[in-house]
């Protein structure tokens, strides 16, 4: 504060900004809208939601003491407990050579690996991306989390946070494959998902401190930035107006619609939506004004972006989440916020507020073109219910052409729904199990909100991801976020940001590095 005083444009704006909160204070409209928070506290104080979402279910409870938890973290801990044994054993040598010094000192700062690794796997444009980066960089993750966990006597690669159900989607993802009816199809799909499973598991096991969290959302809002800046810099340059993305008669002078490193304006504005509530959060929790002014110029340029993708599902998944994000932060802001949404809409150019009227318009040929899509997932479900057609998009796609299910304009690519997605690839198990882990990671990171047993990175680092997060699953009602293998990443990514808050919470962090018993290092 006080840097900014002594500041020249402190010293002119600081008197006009003190003089308008002095006059809001006495108004009008400061009373009604403090009437209108105090009622809104106090409703959702004592409602039932608010309970259910604190209350710890009896299968969570049960869950961290289950065989089951207790025998999957000890066959993957299995490397790192030998490696200790071996450390233990020849600890003298490993003390004492320069070389392992210097391994030691890289793998135990994965948490960096990993920001560096999915700033990279953001900026790399689509033309030169290959899924096999994803795949090799997490593998090389997971090793060097083995690797550091030898001289921690108490390190495990744990899934207690992972909670039952994201274990039990997990676990069909991996049954899906061998049950395929085209298992050959499935085959490069489950490296996708393998992918995913070592980015949270190694994010989770990894991320001891809020530090490390820390550092991790600030490499998220680095990404952001980029991307979005490459966004606006594709306007700028003129993006060519694609008829198969937008309806030219409902939409008459839209520009075309930015893509930015990623080959669909759609899977553009999904991945914006994943990061736009985790650059804010960021930008709350940062202890230094470079830090917050990182998280809010990301966040600012990332909403430039979004809107110039013209992406009506990931526009309402993004409100969705500013809503989620303003109930955990705090709640008393929702009128002020309802307020700002509509100062932000009556603002919008012409063209987005026009695409905005297109949403629940059944004229519109992008979103009639969807309806056959359920239609052939439907009746595809209605022949496999139980283990769906397999995993992957192909599996799918050959599943509806087979059983000729589809009788749209165009072709089946996928059914544009992530639920239906989800169930026709896995199967009903599958997808109860997947929704299921969505909800407990979000009630697991509400009990540590509400509760406040977190230090402020791990807070603002929950609220954000699980905004996020749950923006997206709404965005994924009329469209399958997964189309793209990299988005897929970014989405359990960011839900391993939220499982992280949420082990540092149960763990009681506070904010600083735990001290390494004798013998140990960190």
């Amino acid at each position: 504060m006080e840097v900014v005083q002594s500041s020249l444009v402190g010293r002119l704006l600081l008197p006009v900004w003190l003089w308008l909160r002095e006059r809001y204070e006495y108004s009008l409209l400061a009373k009604v809208i403090r009437g209108i928070a105090r009622g809104w506290s106090q409703a959702c104080s004592g409602s039932v939601l608010i309970g259910f979402l604190t209350r710890e279910g009896c299968l969570s409870r049960a869950w961290k003491d289950s065989v089951l938890c207790r025998v999957l973290t000890f066959v993957l801990s299995i490397p790192t407990i030998l490696l200790q044994k071996l450390y233990g054993a020849l600890r003298p040598v490993f003390e004492n050579s320069v070389i392992a010094q210097i391994v030691f000192s890289a793998v135990e700062n994965t948490p960096l690996a990993v920001g560096w690794l999915m700033l990279l796997f953001m900026v790399i444009p689509y033309q030169q991306w290959n899924n096999a980066y994803s795949f090799a960089g997490f593998v090389l993750c997971f090793l060097m989390a083995v690797v550091a966990g030898m001289r921690q006597r108490t390190f495990r690669l744990d899934v207690t946070f992972l909670g039952p159900w994201l274990v039990a989607f997990f676990g069909m993802i991996l049954a899906a494959w061998p049950l395929s009816a085209y298992p050959a199809l499935s085959t490069r799909f489950v490296f996708f998902y393998l992918t995913c499973i070592l980015c949270v598991i190694v994010v989770v096991s990894t991320v001891r401190t809020g530090r490390h969290l820390l550092r991790l959302l600030s490499f998220t809002s680095l990404s952001l930035l980029v991307i979005s800046l490459y966004g606006v810099v594709q306007r700028i340059q003129g993006v060519e107006v694609n008829p198969s993305y937008v309806d030219m008669d409902l939409n008459e002078g839209m520009p075309g619609r930015v893509y930015g490193f990623f080959e669909n304006p759609n899977a553009f504005a999904e991945v914006l939506l994943l990061l736009i509530p985790v650059a804010i959060a960021y930008m709350l929790c940062a202890k230094s004004w470079g830090g917050r002014f990182l998280g809010l110029l990301s966040a600012g340029v990332g909403c430039v972006a979004i809107a110039m993708t013209y992406s009506r599902a990931s526009w309402v998944g993004l409100a969705f989440a500013a809503v989620i994000f303003v109930l955990l932060w705090n709640r008393k802001l929702i009128p002020l916020g309802i307020f700002a949404a509509l100062v932000i809409l009556a603002a919008l150019p012409d063209t987005v507020f026009n695409r905005v009227l297109t949403i629940f318009n059944t004229e519109d040929s992008s979103t009639t073109s969807r309806f056959p899509l359920y239609k052939a997932a439907g009746e595809l479900l209605l022949q496999r219910p139980i283990l769906g057609a397999g995993l992957g998009s192909d599996a799918v796609r050959q599943a509806v052409s087979d059983l000729n299910l589809f009788h749209g304009k165009d072709y089946f690519v996928h059914c544009h729904d992530i639920y239906l997605q989800v169930w026709c690839e896995t199967g009903l198990v599958g997808l109860i199990s997947f929704v299921g882990g969505i909800l407990w990671t979000f009630k697991q990171g509400c009990r540590a909100v509400v509760r406040n047993t977190c230090g402020p990175v791990a807070r603002m680092a929950i609220i954000g991801s699980a905004a996020a997060i749950l923006g997206t699953m709404l965005c994924g009602v009329a469209d399958y976020i997964w189309n793209y293998p990299r988005v897929m990443l970014i989405f359990w990514f960011v839900c391993a940001l939220t499982l992280a808050g949420i082990r540092l919470a149960a763990q009681g962090e506070a904010e600083e590095e735990p001290i390494p018993a004798k013998g140990e290092s960190l």
